[in-house]
Formats: structure tokens, sequence, C-alpha cells
């Protein structure tokens, strides 16, 4: 490009720079001129003929408006999503609002994760509670100084629930012979730093419980447990 060119190029940049300007100062230019507005032709964005700049902006609102509309959905969606877990949540808690003898609490625990939340693979494990033969299969009653407990002592020193994967080892002391089929799991806390034990579900399915995923809902019904726990009879 000769100096010349260049200079060109420049001057039709510096024209159109303070054309863009007058016009974003000037809003109502095109209602004192609509002549001209109705005379502006803009390339259509799909290809093709030539349309009005009106065209043009009508097809700007209208993938604005498919956009926002994608985003209701989504909202729609995760609102859905977060009445249905409140529901399960306050059937959970029904459930343990009545005073039992702690073994039958424990089968409420049991049923109620199983029917309210679909959780068919599930483990408490409880630490300092004495073995009891009449407590459902889910259950493990472990000593403090457990060895099985080393492998969770980073869960239980950061209070909080962790989803995702698992170690071989850990799937298969939790969930038996099937934790190795066990394609996500969720590990909850139970009590101040796990004082109580933990709570782990399971599923094949290895998005069921990701990283990503919230769990406050998780954080609550460990509470639930934990205080239910707490209260019941011998």
């Amino acid at each position: 490009m000769t100096t010349r060119e260049a200079r060109g190029v420049a001057a039709v940049d510096s024209e159109e720079e303070s054309i863009a300007g007058y016009l974003q100062r000037n809003p109502e230019f095109f209602e004192r001129h609509q002549a001209v507005l109705a005379r502006l032709k803009l390339p259509h964005a799909r290809g093709g003929s030539a349309i009005s700049l009106v065209e043009r902006q009508i097809e700007v609102l209208r993938e604005k408006l498919g956009g926002l509309e994608g985003k209701l959905a989504e909202l729609v969606r995760v609102a859905r999503a977060n009445d249905a877990i409140a529901e399960r949540l306050h059937r959970f808690t029904r459930r343990l609002l009545r005073s039992a003898p702690r073994g039958e609490m424990l089968a409420r625990i049991e049923s109620g994760l199983r029917e309210d939340f679909d959780a068919f693979h599930a483990a408490l494990v409880l630490i300092g509670a004495a073995p009891d033969p009449c407590a459902p299969r889910f259950v493990r009653a472990l000593a403090a100084d457990d060895p099985n407990l080393k492998s969770f002592e980073s869960l239980f020193a950061s209070g909080k629930p962790r989803c995702g994967q698992a170690r071989d080892s850990q799937r298969e002391f939790l969930f038996g012979p099937e934790g190795l089929e066990m394609g996500s799991v969720a590990l909850v806390p139970l009590g101040e730093k796990g004082a109580l034990g933990l709570l782990a579900l399971g599923s094949a399915d290895r998005d069921r419980f990701h990283p990503g995923m919230s769990t406050e809902f998780l954080a609550r019904l460990a509470e639930l447990i934990g205080d239910s726990l707490a209260g019941a009879g011998d």
C-alpha cells in the first residue's frame, strides 16, 4: 500500500468514526430524516439480498429474544429441579421428626434415602457407635481409630460434602463388592468435621455425582441425619 492509499484509508476511517459518533450523540437523527432511514440497505446476516436497517434491527432483536428464551428455559428447569429436591427433603424430614429407638431411626434413614432420593446404593458410617446386629445392612459402626477411616481424613478435615470419583478401596469398603461398579459417589461428613461419621451415596452413572454440582442439599441431609441420631433413644 502506498503512502497516498494509506492516507486515504485513514481519512475514511476518521470520517466513519465521526459519523458513528454523531449518530450516537444524536439518536433522533433518523426520526428527522426518515427518508434516509428507508433508503439504507445492509447485507443480510445469512447472505443473500440486502435488507433495510429496520429489518436488520428486527433480526437482531429476534436473536436476542431467542437467547433470552433459552436462558429463561434454563432458569425454569433449575427452579423445578430445586423444587423437587425441596419436596424430597421435606418428606425425608417428616420421616425423622417422630422420636424412635436408634434402630428404628436407622431404618427410617435407610428407607428415606432409598424412597425419597432414589439412593439405592448408600452407606452410613458411624464412628464410635456400638455394633448393632439389628441395624440395617447399610450401617457401618467403627471405632475412632479404625484404619478404614484414614483414607477419609481429608474429607473430615474439610467438613464439606465431596462429589465425584473415589478410590477403589473406599468404594469397596463403603459398598462392598458392588463398590467397584460405582461410577460416581457423594461423600458427606456427619457432625463437626465428621465427628459422627459419614454418609456415602453411590451411582453407576458417572455424572450422577460430579464435582461441579451443588452440595447444599447434601449438607442439609447430613444435618438432619446427625440430629435425628443424636435425639434417638436406645
